[in-house]
């Protein structure tokens, strides 16, 4: 049985005092959420704060992005042994604002995710349509030749040691959220897709749902078969909504 994951992304917020009275209020919480896994992924310059606050906590952190270079003259890179210094478990890639405002094309998202792999850390790799892409028809294309992009590189077997986030790039930060049946719908393609290369894999990796996920609506996204928690935005930069969150995710008793 697989274990639900809740990750939170801050994305570009946060400051030194905002940061320590957020992580402050959240840890209590963390202390009583049993059987769900938890992370935050944080500014790279807020890593070492972040190390230093959970370490020995039941919250893990990671970054929001990585190099594809190991070292050398890359001036503005995050190197994966960089983030293994700060006690990274995580790095996310692929996301779609990376995608989209940076221009990281598949290959690129490819070599982050290979990267993240060689340093030892857990990748999260964001796959997902626009909203263009949804009302053509081409969502299961869009998402294949994203899967396929990192398959090809690293083998459908590195799946074991990461985590897929479907994030419909129409709900992010825009308040709209895709309905449980129509996340779980692509879900169960994206665990199918997978299938067809290796059916163990895919019946083990885990696939989070993110786009606009808050208290209100976790449970009822958390419940279905193929989505396995959440890749959280905004909503990671509230303790109690977070924890709420994380909480949506634990297994019935």
């Amino acid at each position: 049985m697989r274990i639900k994951f809740v990750a939170g992304n801050w994305k570009m917020n946060g400051t030194l005092a905002a940061n320590q009275d957020l992580l402050r209020k959240l840890m209590p919480d963390f202390a009583r959420i049993a059987g769900v896994k938890c992370a935050i992924c944080v500014p790279f310059p807020y890593l070492a704060q972040v190390q230093q606050l959970l370490s020995g906590s039941g919250l893990a952190w990671g970054a929001q992005n990585i190099s594809q270079f190991d070292a050398g003259a890359y001036t503005g890179e995050v190197s994966g042994a960089m983030l293994v210094d700060f006690g990274c478990r995580y790095a996310i890639v692929g996301h779609s604002e990376r995608r989209t405002l940076f221009g990281e094309s598949s290959e690129i998202v490819s070599q982050k995710y290979a990267a993240a792999l060689k340093a030892g850390l857990t990748p999260i790799l964001c796959v997902g349509e626009t909203l263009r892409e949804r009302e053509s028809g081409t969502t299961e294309t869009v998402i294949a030749a994203q899967l396929d992009a990192v398959t090809t590189q690293c083998g459908v077997q590195s799946l074991a040691h990461a985590v897929i986030a479907y994030e419909p790039v129409w709900a992010i930060g825009t308040g709209k959220t895709a309905s449980p049946e129509q996340a779980q719908a692509v879900h169960a393609y994206i665990r199918a897709r997978i299938g067809r290369e290796d059916a163990a894999i895919a019946e083990r990796v885990q696939v989070l749902y993110g786009g606009s996920v808050k208290a209100s609506n976790a449970a009822q996204l958390f419940a279905m078969k193929d989505i396995d928690g959440g890749l959280i935005g905004g909503a990671s930069l509230d303790a109690q909504e977070f924890a709420a969150i994380c909480q949506a995710a634990r297994p019935a008793a």
